[in-house]
């Protein structure tokens, strides 16, 4: 039922959904849910790619038995539990804006974090997912300047690390795209030729796409001025 424990049969259908290309929210409608629902039962299971009907379903109920908190332990587990619900819910959000469900939940990870920075092994540790999980998300996440790599002399291994400027970093690297792809839409113009009417639609993109650009990397250089504090 809609707003109920989510049944293997419901998870069969995520898992074929999956498996055809819908996104959360088409598979969400065929099931009468909400979107939430199914960007949490998806990433807290492997993710999109490495979702399976079966496991998940075992796998929630192994969650389902786990021994009740003693009382002195109560104050905790709160505080932890809504840290992990606030994980969940930026992921989701990050979900949304164009990023897999692995890597936001790696995005979100790191900004729970007040050192900003954990290594491959502390990932695993803290997602509960496989190590090639992790080294994926972190790659893609590397790709749009969200994270970068250090190395840890002391553990010999790399440290991945979110940076106060994050977002900025981010911004200016989509500005950059959208000039890229801005050119190489003009070209494709000139080559049809901007008399026609495919070149003409692609001459039209191309403005929106160099103007767009421009004001993304003025806005990102004012936002700097004005709060240096939050930069780096």
């Amino acid at each position: 039922m809609p707003g109920g424990r989510l049944s293997l049969a419901d998870r069969q259908q995520i898992a074929a959904g999956l498996a055809d290309g819908l996104g959360f929210a088409e598979i969400a409608r065929l099931l009468g849910r909400p979107t939430s629902t199914i960007t949490r039962e998806v990433s807290r299971n492997g993710g999109a790619r490495d979702y399976r009907a079966g496991r998940a379903h075992q796998a929630t109920k192994g969650r389902s038995v786990r021994k009740p908190v003693a009382p002195r332990q109560a104050a905790a587990s709160t505080t932890s539990q809504g840290v992990l619900d606030f994980q969940r819910e930026l992921a989701e959000i990050a979900v949304q804006t164009g990023l897999s469900p692995m890597a936001a939940r790696v995005l979100a990870c790191l900004y729970t974090t007040d050192s900003g920075s954990l290594t491959a092994g502390e990932l695993v540790a803290q997602l509960r997912v496989s190590p090639a999980s992790v080294s994926k998300a972190i790659g893609d996440l590397e790709r749009q300047e969200l994270v970068r790599r250090e190395r840890d002399p002391k553990l010999r291994r790399d440290r991945y690390v979110i940076d106060g400027d994050v977002w900025y970093q981010a911004w200016l690297a989509s500005a950059q795209m959208n000039a890229v792809l801005a050119e190489a839409v003009q070209r494709g113009a000139e080559v049809l030729g901007t008399q026609t009417p495919a070149g003409a639609r692609l001459h039209s993109a191309s403005q929106f796409l160099s103007h767009v650009g421009r004001d993304m990397v003025r806005a990102a250089e004012k936002w700097r001025k004005l709060f240096p504090q939050n930069s780096g």
